[in-house]
């Protein structure tokens, strides 16, 4: 398991070198530190409750710069595609939500029409739940996350078709 203050540390670390990516394996936990390129998309994911932080053993570097990571590729969308969209990115760190309670609608659905202050989610973030707002005027094209996913900051959520 990695404490908090070990990954703060490799991360500053990895940001101030020529180092592109670091895998570490820790006790069945695994954690990979890469810096995007420059047109690269950061996927980010979710947190699973058994590998929460805990006090850390002696750590084993599986993985370097230079040497490709063994995760799974994501399959890239065609780049005219993606152009045309505007992506809704999550404003903070948090618990994504897509109705205001679980037997509720979601706020809104793929192929639905939104306006600058349509309501897509809700950002639960210290107690506090957050509306997020779509800020274009547009459809729906894709939901990114899945309801009650942990989300970052900048993580995408929704696509959406300007009109």
């Amino acid at each position: 398991m990695f404490n908090l203050d070990e990954i703060k540390e490799l991360i500053e670390l990895v940001d101030k070198t020529s180092v592109h990516e670091l895998e570490l394996e820790n006790e069945g936990s695994r954690l990979c530190i890469r810096k995007p390129g420059k047109n690269e998309v950061v996927h980010v994911q979710p947190v699973v409750e058994s590998a929460m932080i805990q006090p850390a053993g002696p750590m084993s570097i599986s993985a370097a710069a230079g040497i490709p990571a063994a995760a799974e590729p994501t399959p890239a969308r065609p780049a005219e595609q993606d152009s045309n969209l505007h992506t809704i990115v999550s404003p903070m760190v948090g618990t994504f939500y897509r109705a205001s309670s679980p037997d509720a609608n979601s706020f809104v659905n793929i192929g639905d029409r939104v306006g600058e202050k349509t309501v897509v989610c809700i950002i639960e973030a210290m107690k506090l739940m957050n509306e997020l707002e779509a800020e274009v005027k547009g459809q729906i094209t894709e939901v990114l996350v899945e309801n009650g996913q942990l989300v970052e900051y900048g993580q995408p959520l929704f696509l959406v078709k300007p009109e």
